[in-house]
């Protein structure tokens, strides 16, 4: 429970995922769980939609990027039971929405990365993609797909 009271003491708490589509929130293959693509949803609704560089400044997307990795650790949790069974952060895979000319993707992806390391030290260091896309599902700015390795 450690992991969940220091998402509390940042302001962030864990929802109970629910798919928009047909598909589960995370998948366990022995020791890793993968999990669904998360958007930046807050109470079952996008906090922020549009592209970076119109609709969503750098900042608002970093702050999306983080609400997605939130909602990635909700999806870890419903497939472990609980966060501290987290041994290692391994990749990250993230996609941002974003106008022609907008290339600072991996700077809003900082939002999902600096979180994992500040909740779990140094085993939320991780590989990571940042990819951007003309659109995303709902018009959301940011999604997040994420795999970590879990105790046995």
């Amino acid at each position: 429970m450690r992991i969940e009271q220091e998402l509390e003491k940042m302001g962030f708490a864990l929802p109970t995922p629910k798919p928009l589509a047909a598909y589960i929130p995370a998948v366990r293959v022995g020791n890793l769980v993968y999990t669904a693509g998360q958007g930046p949803n807050v109470d079952g609704k996008a906090l922020f939609v549009g592209k970076l560089g119109r609709e969503v400044t750098e900042e608002q997307g970093y702050r999306a990027a983080q609400i997605c990795v939130v909602n990635c650790l909700a999806c870890v949790k419903s497939a472990i039971g609980d966060l501290d069974k987290v041994e290692r952060v391994v990749k990250l895979l993230g996609f941002v929405a974003s106008v022609d000319g907008f290339s600072r993707q991996p700077w809003v992806m900082n939002g999902a990365s600096e979180l994992l390391v500040k909740l779990f030290g140094e085993r939320g260091q991780h590989a990571r993609s940042a990819i951007g896309t003309n659109q995303l599902p709902q018009d959301i700015p940011v999604e997040v797909e994420m795999i970590v390795q879990v105790k046995d």
